[in-house]
């Protein structure tokens, strides 16, 4: 299959390194000049919890006019609509694109670039990753990767997928409500992305600390609140036995907020602690903890 994968970071270099191991075509496309040269030159490494391998594949600044079959889009949220735009060269009818990003709201402004018929919803749970250096990645874990289709794409075309990236080996599968597995993972996400970054602390750390502990459960139980009353059909039906199950599998792990608060750039918490708020706004709501959150991460980026 012919992949391409825009914003090749930790992330999006884990999957392409994967993605070509398993005999897939790949072309990356990143604004990292220096992480585009090496790949080009030496290959992309990837080192982790899959082992470690050095791939060959094609790498750009700039997605080439050239037909995929699926273009996977992994930037940060702030850059998913210039990259679905950036995408536009790669597509023909029968392309898929697949989009993985934290939080809510992301998939809306890709569906905006490229139609909602062709778009995939992916979740990444439990999946640390790191840049190294210009093509070097490492990755922490590899729990689980979901995806579901936006709109009008069909069920078996997510499974097709899906399988591609079992077969590269990914623990990859396909489900109908996509917008229930965002929110269960956003649950995750707001019970550690701001405590983390605001604190310096690590995962394990936050969920243990005597302090800063009940703010993260607290933010978590917001959260949950906030899904049950939007009416999505979440699973979840304890909020911290949820959190701290998911705490456990990656206690190590700083939260890319807190990641990007350690380069001194700004984070994505407007899509994740921010999200809920947001989502309380529209429906006569509060949700004061993670806007207290929210809005202390966006007083700290502002001396960036």
């Amino acid at each position: 299959m012919k992949i391409a994968v825009v914003g090749c970071g930790a992330m999006g270099s884990v999957y392409a390194g994967l993605l070509a191991s398993a005999g897939n075509e790949l072309q990356v496309v990143d604004h990292w000049r220096a992480h585009v040269q090496a790949i080009g030159e030496q290959g992309l490494r990837v080192e982790g919890a899959s082992g470690d391998r050095r791939v060959r594949l094609a790498a750009a600044t700039e997605a080439p006019r050239e037909p995929m079959d699926l273009v996977i889009i992994a930037t940060k949220a702030a850059q998913t609509a210039q990259a679905a735009r950036d995408a536009h060269a790669m597509l023909a009818p029968h392309t898929v694109v697949l989009t993985i990003q934290n939080g809510l709201g992301s998939a809306d402004a890709v569906a905006a670039e490229i139609g909602a018929d062709r778009l995939l919803v992916g979740v990444a749970a439990a999946f640390g990753a790191s840049l190294r250096g210009p093509g070097h990645a490492r990755h922490e874990g590899m729990a689980a990767i979901r995806m579901g289709p936006y709109a009008g794409l069909p069920l078996t075309q997510a499974e097709a997928v899906a399988r591609i990236w079992r077969d590269a080996g990914f623990n990859a599968d396909a489900v109908e409500d996509v917008l229930a597995m965002q929110w269960e993972k956003l649950i995750c996400n707001v019970a550690y992305s701001a405590p983390c970054a605001l604190t310096g602390l690590t995962v394990g750390q936050v969920m243990d600390d005597p302090e800063i502990g009940p703010v993260s459960r607290a933010a978590a139980v917001e959260a949950w609140t906030m899904a049950r009353a939007c009416g999505i059909g979440i699973r979840v039906e304890d909020a911290v036995a949820h959190v701290r199950a998911f705490g456990k599998r990656v206690a190590d792990a700083k939260p890319s907020v807190l990641l990007d608060h350690e380069k001194r750039r700004p984070s994505e918490i407007d899509v994740i602690n921010g999200a809920i708020p947001r989502q309380a706004a529209r429906r006569g709501l509060e949700a004061p903890v993670n806007a207290t959150l929210t809005a202390l991460v966006k007083q700290r980026e502002r001396g960036f």
